[in-house]
């Protein structure tokens, strides 16, 4: 693989998972990295998956497999992620902000099993076994998905999501 492989999972533009935006499985190529890039007003949760990956914005934070990186774009910034010499998967969400008027800020949590603390009453994270995943929207990340009774067998993220619809939804 060369640069960066990405694929969109989950994307409700009609305002139908509340603050869920949009949800990528992307793949990066040893030192490969999105580019410098601007956001405002969002929160992308990554989940690392394999490999790792190097949050370039402020003093930078250093991300392993099994990590869930938080950034909170708030007011806006530029900043850029980077894989390490193994390459990276990592499955990012994208949700409306919590806060769009507070300063940015980035949170790592690592080595995650179960449920993430995203400090927000809207949205909750679970990564883990399919086999113990809660309800909510679960995304199967198996390569090659191998399905017991329609659930995927290797890990899982799970959303669970106010499900109210922001207002320019109508």
């Amino acid at each position: 693989m060369t640069g960066l492989a990405g694929r969109t999972l989950l994307e409700p533009g009609d305002g139908s998972l509340g603050p869920l935006l949009r949800v990528t499985d992307d793949r990066l190529a040893p030192g490969t990295g999105y580019g410098r890039h601007e956001h405002r007003a969002v929160d992308v949760v990554a989940v690392v998956l394999a490999g790792s990956l190097t949050h370039a914005w402020g003093g930078g934070a250093p991300m392993a497999a099994g990590d869930v990186g938080v950034l909170r774009a708030g007011t806006g910034l530029a900043h850029d992620e980077v894989a390490g010499p193994d390459g990276a998967r990592v499955v990012q969400t994208y949700l409306r902000a919590a806060d769009p008027a507070a300063p940015p800020s980035h949170a790592v949590h690592r080595a995650v099993r179960g449920w993430v603390d995203l400090d927000r009453p809207d949205a909750r994270l679970w990564i883990g076994p399919a086999a113990e995943a809660p309800d909510g929207v679960v995304l199967g990340l198996d390569d090659e998905p191998a399905r017991v009774g329609g659930v995927p067998s290797g890990p899982v993220v799970v959303w669970q999501v106010d499900p109210s619809r922001p207002d320019w939804a109508g």
